[in-house]
Parts: structure tokens; C-alpha cells; sequence
């Protein structure tokens, strides 16, 4: 077996930062990573395509080459890397030493194969990956049938979205596109649209039937939704605030209101 890469000016160290570092590299070459044995074993059993895995084996758990194993691939490449450049790429802390690169899926509106029914989550110019990797979870949990969002800030396969989402980035479709494209596509395919906003013309959310074919709309906590899309929705939605706080993190709102359309929907 090679020694382990133990210079951190090794070539495949430093392509390894920049795809950390750089949404324009990602893109460029179609590529994330994935650090922790648990999100990448998610990825994979999502059918997600691994090239190359790094494994620093002293931060192993004791199962984790057999599990990691199972994981990959026959054609995976697999190297071993030292603690100090395993570190010196590892974007969080307590780690357990497994970091891959991945090919996520690159999918459009129109790839979207969608039941009779969907439930859809939208988030506009969302701009932090924990929050995307929060809703992901919520909309992996209630099984949502997409995740779309328009304008984003922030690359959908950030490799800190797939950190936050526990690889659920892998599990939901999720895609972006823009404003206009998306409130085409919702009125082609007869999807009602529910922006959540607080307005004087919003109704309580529990006042509404999410039974039909429906999208949950939701901006930033800094900005919330932009008045464009706002207004171009079926219908405007507020989560009441009984307390001194008028709002609620994003995450949290679109939980609430995602699991309101799933207890009408008798799931």
C-alpha cells in the first residue's frame, strides 16, 4: 500500500481546497465534496457517484473500513492522507476521517418527475447552506417531493449544505432555477403557491388546504421574500407569533408548515 499523502502541497490536496473553497470550481468541474462516513454512505445509497475517497485510517471509528467499504464503489480511487493534511482540508470539526469526491446530480425544472399531488419546498435566495441543509432534512423527513430554489446565493452542493442536510441534499431532489421559471412551471402544472410573509393580506397558515398539488414559499430571514414573488403567489401564509418575536428561523417556519400539509394529507 503508498504511503499516505503527507504534504499538503500534494496536487490532489490542493484541487481538493479549491472545490471547497470555490462554488465557480464546483461547477466548473461537476464536482462537491463529501466529508463524514455517514453522509457519504447517504450519497451512495442515493446512487451518487464517488471518484475518489481520502481516509485519514487515525480518525476512523473501529467498523469504519469495512463500513466504508461497502460503501464505495469498485472503481472508487482511495487514498490515505496524514492527520495534519487531512485536517488542513476537513471543513469541521470531529471529523471521522473520510472525505470523498462526489458528482452530484445536475437536474432542471423539467426533470422533475412529479406524483399527481407533489408537495414542493421553495426557498428564494436562500444564502446559508445550514439553513438549505435544515430544510433538506425537514423535506427528507416528510418526504416532499422536491426542494427547488430560486436565486440562490449559495451553491446547492456546498459542501457545508451537505454537512448541515446529513447528506439529505441526496435524498430529495433539489434543484435551482429562477423566479420566473419557477412560477411558469408551478402554473403549467396546475401547483398552487403559498408564500409565507407576513403582510396585512396573510392568513393564518392553518386556515388554508394543502391537500392539492402545492408549493410552500419561503424567503430569507434577513429579507424574507421578495416583493416580485410575493405577490405573484396564489396565496400569502403566516405561522401566528403568540409571543415577543414576530418570526421564526426559516427552517423552523417551513418544518412547521411542511408537516401541516403532511397531517392534512393523512400521512
Amino acid at each position: 500500500m503508498p504511503d499516505p499523502i503527507s504534504s499538503p502541497q500534494n496536487p490532489r490536496i490542493k484541487a481538493l481546497l479549491r472545490l471547497q473553497q470555490k462554488s465557480s470550481e464546483r461547477r466548473q468541474q461537476g464536482l462537491t465534496i463529501i466529508e463524514g462516513l455517514r453522509e457519504l454512505t447517504v450519497a451512495r445509497a442515493a446512487g451518487i457517484a464517488v471518484p475518489a475517497v481520502y481516509v485519514c485510517q487515525e480518525l476512523l471509528p473501529a467498523d469504519g473500513p469495512a463500513e466504508l467499504r461497502r460503501a464505495l464503489a469498485a472503481d472508487t480511487e482511495w487514498f490515505d492522507v496524514s492527520r495534519p493534511v487531512f485536517e488542513k482540508v476537513a471543513y469541521r470539526e470531529g471529523s471521522d476521517g473520510v472525505l470523498a469526491l462526489a458528482r452530484p446530480p445536475q437536474r432542471r425544472l423539467q426533470d422533475l418527475q412529479l406524483p399527481a399531488n407533489p408537495l414542493l419546498l421553495v426557498l428564494e435566495a436562500v444564502e446559508k447552506p445550514g439553513n438549505l441543509g435544515a430544510v433538506l432534512r425537514t423535506a427528507d423527513a416528510a418526504q416532499a417531493d422536491a426542494v427547488i430554489v430560486c436565486d440562490p446565493r449559495t451553491d446547492i452542493y456546498n459542501p457545508n449544505a451537505i454537512r448541515s442536510s446529513i447528506g439529505c441534499v441526496f435524498t430529495v431532489p433539489v434543484l435551482a432555477t429562477s423566479r420566473e421559471e419557477l412560477l411558469s412551471w408551478c402554473r403549467q402544472h396546475g401547483i398552487r403557491t403559498y408564500a409565507a410573509a407576513l403582510t396585512p393580506r396573510a392568513r393564518p397558515y392553518t386556515d388554508y388546504d394543502f391537500r392539492g398539488p402545492t408549493a410552500l414559499v419561503m424567503g430569507t430571514e434577513a429579507d424574507g421574500l421578495t416583493p416580485e414573488l410575493m405577490q405573484a403567489c396564489d396565496e400569502t401564509i403566516i405561522i401566528p407569533m403568540r409571543g415577543t418575536i414576530d418570526s421564526l428561523n426559516v427552517s423552523t417556519a417551513t418544518a412547521v408548515l411542511t408537516f401541516e400539509a403532511v397531517r392534512q394529507r393523512g400521512a
